[in-house]
């Protein structure tokens, strides 16, 4: 398949990070419909046709902003491991986060307490101080999700407020990396 987007790969100790392929689809839909998943990130399984449109929207956004949600495999087994990244999605959310990227991380529930989501997450923060500099990022993550508002932590993002969205509250961090 044709395509003039050039999505950077990184690699860390144990993952592989790349851009997302049509053939992500299985086990892509496999892992937003997995309720040991979707418990942290959403009230019912994504459809299929839904995570295609994510892949679209995935892709989409390296050849509009420079940056996006890269598919993680893991080096070893080649496994898709889940996804991490940066997005602008426009949440019709207050206040607004403006031009603000929002870092996301989802992985597989088979990779859970295995330090993917650090590792991972980590390696993109630094690509993103490399390519923008310091610049403000954010973050959006259910209350009850502790393992994930470590990871935002860890990363340097802090608590800005709470929020409903769609109908579940939600904590949103944000980071400013010193220049």
């Amino acid at each position: 398949m044709p395509t003039n987007v050039i999505v950077p790969t990184l690699d860390t100790e144990r993952l592989h990070l790349r851009g997302f392929r049509p053939d992500d689809l299985e086990a892509y839909s496999a892992m937003l419909s997995d309720p040991q998943f979707i418990r942290h990130v959403a009230s019912q399984a994504i459809p299929r046709e839904d995570v295609w449109a994510r892949i679209l929207r995935h892709i989409g956004h390296w050849a509009v902003f420079g940056f996006g949600v890269w598919a993680l495999e893991e080096k070893a087994t080649g496994r898709f491991a889940g996804e991490v990244g940066f997005s602008r999605l426009e949440r019709d959310i207050a206040p607004p986060f403006g031009e603000a990227p929002e870092a996301g991380w989802g992985l597989a529930p088979w990779s859970h307490g295995q330090g993917f989501a650090k590792e991972a997450t980590a390696a993109i923060h630094r690509w993103f101080d490399g390519e923008f500099g310091p610049r403000r990022t954010v973050c959006m993550i259910r209350p009850a999700n502790t393992v994930s508002m470590r990871i935002a932590e860890k990363c340097g993002y802090r608590e800005l407020h709470r929020v409903p969205y769609r109908g579940a509250p939600m904590v949103v961090f944000e980071r400013t990396p010193p220049p």
